[in-house]
């Protein structure tokens, strides 16, 4: 290691939390001034603007933050400005919503996740189910994902690096780097929110899963896919005759523009539910409501992040 840098590596290594706090400030108001930028302004930014002080971060080797969470730790893309800025500023991320999701999960549970990206729920409910099998389709998600999995020393996780479809296939990816987490297969409308953060496009494996997962059975179904559920329900639909809990995101702007389908056409591919909670809306309602419900949110333009269905 460069001796400078040995240097301040023991110099912050011999501070404490409000001297280190200090430390940094420190360096960074000489870096602002090195580059002639306005302190005042640049903080009233926050988080949204990262900031690789000269000699400690080489963007070439720095592909993620550490951020230490009450629910767990996890390695965070330093660019993420959704999920990665709540870590890194808050740290934490959907407290609530992960409050909600263990009324369905128990210490019994088979949990199947579609969507995992870098683990934030996956790893939290996975302390409740019996065992979990975490799909995620964006395969820089997927290795942090991994990573994060070693970190909090999760035994009863399995994760996947494909898509989930109604076929296999190799399918167009976006990965955006803004909201990793809004990463998501080639809108079939190419709208500007989308696209807004210039996201590389590539291939990645589809696969049915009912063809992944021929034996298994999961009792509950959680699944975030960025408009890519009604493909991943339709090749899923063994796994859904034995699942008694389908938890999902449901975004009309992702039916329109993603998959390009009605709500009609969501609805088939969700046989033998009988009850959906809409817990926005605080909604609970029979099979016979569900198309008039959805359709009024379609209309409306109105979502719901954990869409339940009930057998």
């Amino acid at each position: 290691m460069n001796k400078s840098l040995e240097k301040v590596r023991q110099k912050i290594l011999s501070l404490n939390e409000r001297e280190r706090e200090i430390f940094f400030s420190q360096m960074r108001d000489e870096f602002f001034k090195e580059e002639n930028i306005d302190t005042n302004k640049a903080l009233k930014q926050g988080s949204n603007m990262v900031i690789n002080f000269p000699n400690l971060i080489n963007e070439k080797f720095t592909k993620a933050l550490l951020v230490e969470t009450g629910n767990g730790n996890y390695l965070v893309q330093p660019e993420d400005n959704c999920i990665g800025l709540n870590l890194r500023k808050y740290g934490e991320n959907a407290i609530e919503q992960i409050e909600y999701l263990a009324n369905f999960i128990s210490s019994e549970t088979k949990l199947l996740i579609v969507g995992a990206h870098i683990g934030t729920l996956t790893i939290p409910l996975s302390r409740i189910a019996k065992l979990v099998f975490a799909v995620e389709a964006n395969p820089i998600s997927y290795k942090l994902l991994k990573y994060n999995l070693a970190i909090n020393n999760t035994k009863n996780c399995k994760a996947f690096n494909f898509a989930a479809n109604d076929k296999p296939t190799e399918l167009e990816f976006l990965l955006n780097t803004q909201n990793s987490g809004g990463s998501k297969r080639k809108p079939i409308i190419q709208d500007h929110m989308y696209y807004y953060d210039n996201p590389e496009q590539i291939s990645v494996p589809a696969f049915r899963l009912d063809d992944v997962f021929k034996n298994k059975k999961f009792n509950v179904v959680l699944m975030d896919i960025e408009g890519s559920e009604y493909f991943a329900l339709k090749g899923m639909q063994r796994i859904l005759s034995s699942a008694t809990v389908l938890i999902v995101e449901f975004l009309p702007h992702h039916l329109r523009n993603v998959s390009g389908i009605s709500v009609d056409t969501f609805l088939k591919v969700l046989p033998g539910f009988k009850i959906m909670i809409v817990p926005s809306l605080r909604i609970r309602a029979k099979r016979k409501k569900f198309s008039k419900i959805l359709t009024y949110m379609f209309d409306n333009n109105i979502g719901d992040e954990n869409l339940i269905f009930i057998k």
